[in-house]
């Protein structure tokens, strides 16, 4: 059943029309996500399709009775409201039940302290706040506006699991192609080379991208065949036939349609590429960064101590570890913009470092792009030559007519372009990256792996894109709150051993009964009561009943079914503290038999 249905949408943004004619439905069970470059109207055709914006031209109809939510690119929210306020506020009703589904949303998000104030959440949990609070509402369909933007990867893998087993349909924003094979059922593509504006197709990232191909390869055959029929018809329209008969005529029509059409084709396939391209300085020295035993505190919290790093070109670094690990921490501390608790950091002499905030603070809003690009002419200098400003521009994708833009009306993607370019200008030894990926469209994602990989310095990254991290990181450094980092080979081999370290400690059960321990009990069925030495030989089984029934339960919390239910949630979890108060109680009552048992022999 359709939930939305919208029909030759049309928007434009100052004198430029993001899209025109553009028709796309959302189904029951969908989980749709929209993909495009830079610019393209992805967030735009989303809040059109949520009702929060109006098209210029076309019609979007939301089915009678659908509960839709919706979580913006960015999570701000006002100071001195706590976490539980901003979550209970979504609810349907303020009464106990929705208390209690509020909590528990927040809970299986991983929030301890749900009377923090919101505000003072980093970035990763602002963004997951905003989730919760759109799936308190309990919608029939969630828009969710680039989700995986600050969230870490545990942080990505929660959402993952989330989309994946609600009954909800969605509607996702998103360039983060791991996340997109992983929950996408259906992959719409917002872009100008396809003549309706859209290409979508069932199935995930991976078999949209297989779909894409046959399609555009199917469309470069008949160009070429169009092509080709054109260069036959103006062979003949220069021979200038004598006689215009109407048979003559209509070819020269028919003619000037296909010349047409064929403009129109090879127009829409020309498509732009960011020309991303880091510049090394040429360094011979080997040992670029040397830091020994280094520890930091921020805020009374111990983030990482011990570190002993040595940094050599060639050296491509990923960063991994939970939001609030020091991910941001370590690399300011390695660039010397923090000092270090203790230990040393050795720097090479005129050492060149390269660092991209994820903040993008040293972006003035105020400014032109013009400005921005060029602050003290109309050119720029890159690898030693002069570029005017306009064309260094249109490396990064920018319109001329844009160059007069103040910074702060642009993109999202359209900043991290511009800081890419700014750096791009500076010759680097050591490359700092810390997000580079938020807000960049898929083309532009793999010309800047393509660039971080040819980069003959050396490089630290932090990224919540796995494909990136997998594609460019010859090792992982593992962040563990408190405890000393350690080097992986990969991300994947950093992950099973954070499962290891994190996996909650096991409540020992009785061991198995050998020989010597029947005969024991057999013992025991003499120096315990008739009643005692039978409650003996049965309650290892009863115990292990009761763990098996506690578990069972705790599954039943993570299903959607029981999330999305108010009053079948609150059961379940008075059901479960029922179970786990009979496992203590069995496990005491073991306790008594043994030791009693242990002071007769």
């Amino acid at each position: 059943m359709i939930l939305v249905n919208a029909q030759n949408l049309a928007r434009t943004f100052g004198s430029q029309p993001l899209f025109e004619n553009l028709s796309l439905t959302i189904d029951e069970g969908d989980r749709l996500a929209l993909i495009g470059p830079n610019g393209a109207g992805k967030s735009t055709l989303l809040q059109m399709m949520a009702g929060i914006l109006e098209p210029d031209a076309g019609i979007c109809s939301i089915k009678r009775g659908t509960r839709l939510s919706y979580v913006p690119q960015d999570s701000v929210f006002d100071p001195g409201r706590t976490i539980f306020d901003i979550a209970s506020e979504a609810a349907p009703a303020h009464d106990t039940v929705s208390d209690v589904y509020a909590a528990n949303i927040l809970t299986q998000a991983g929030f301890e302290d749900t009377q923090a104030e919101a505000a003072r959440l980093s970035g990763g949990w602002r963004k997951r706040l905003s989730i919760c609070r759109g799936l308190i509402s309990q919608p029939d369909l969630l828009f969710l506006d680039e989700p995986t933007n600050h969230l870490d990867i545990e942080g990505i893998e929660w959402l993952e699991r989330l989309l994946a087993g609600g009954r909800f349909a969605a509607m996702i924003v998103s360039h983060d192609r791991y996340f997109l094979d992983n929950v996408a059922t259906r992959v719409a593509e917002i872009n100008k080379v396809y003549p309706e504006g859209i290409f979508a197709s069932a199935g995930n990232y991976t078999e949209f991208l297989e779909k894409r191909v046959a399609y555009l390869e199917a469309r470069a055959q008949y160009q070429e065949s169009l092509a080709n029929k054109v260069r036959r018809e103006v062979e003949w329209l220069q021979r200038g036939p004598k006689a215009r008969t109407t048979k003559s005529k209509a070819r020269i029509d028919s003619a000037e349609r296909m010349i047409a059409e064929l403009g129109d084709l090879e127009s829409r396939s020309r498509t732009g590429l960011a020309g991303l391209d880091f510049t090394a300085s040429g360094r011979k020295t080997k040992r670029l960064i040397v830091a020994e035993g280094v520890s930091k505190s921020m805020g009374g919290n111990l983030l990482f101590q011990g570190l002993d790093l040595t940094l050599l070109p060639g050296m491509r670094i990923g960063l991994a570890g939970g939001n609030g690990t020091g991910k941001t921490t370590l690399l300011r501390v390695l660039k010397g913009e923090l000092p270090q608790d203790t230990g040393t950091v050795d720097r090479a002499e005129h050492l060149k470092i390269v660092y991209f905030d994820q903040n993008r603070t040293s972006l003035n809003p105020e400014v032109s792009l013009r400005r921005a690009l060029a602050p003290d002419g109309d050119s720029v200098i890159f690898r030693d030559r002069p570029q005017h400003v306009a064309g260094w521009a249109k490396r990064f994708l920018f319109r001329s007519e844009q160059l007069d833009t103040p910074v702060g009306r642009l993109s999202g993607g359209e900043k991290a372009r511009l800081l890419i370019a700014q750096l791009m200008l500076q010759p680097a030894d050591v490359l700092l990256l810390d997000e580079p990926t938020n807000d960049l469209d898929i083309p532009t994602l793999e010309v800047l792996e393509e660039n971080l990989v040819d980069f003959p310095g050396a490089l630290i990254l932090v990224t919540h894109d796995r494909f990136l991290l997998d594609r460019v990181a010859n090792m992982v450094l593992g962040l563990h709150p408190g405890a000393v980092p350690r080097l992986y080979a990969d991300y994947y081999q950093w992950e099973q051993a954070q499962r290891e370290l994190t996996a909650p400690p096991q409540k020992a059960a009785p061991a198995a009964k050998s020989p010597t321990t029947v005969a024991q009990a057999t013992t025991a069925k003499k120096k315990l009561s008739y009643n005692e030495a039978r409650e003996w030989e049965t309650i290892e089984a009863r115990i292990h009943d009761a763990e098996k029934k506690v578990e069972e339960l705790k599954a039943q919390l993570e299903h959607p079914d029981v999330m999305s239910n108010g009053p079948r949630l609150q059961q379940v979890c008075a059901d479960l503290e029922t179970a786990q108060q009979s496992v203590d109680s069995l496990y005491e009552r073991w306790s008594e038999l043994e030791a009693k048992q242990q002071a007769v022999n």
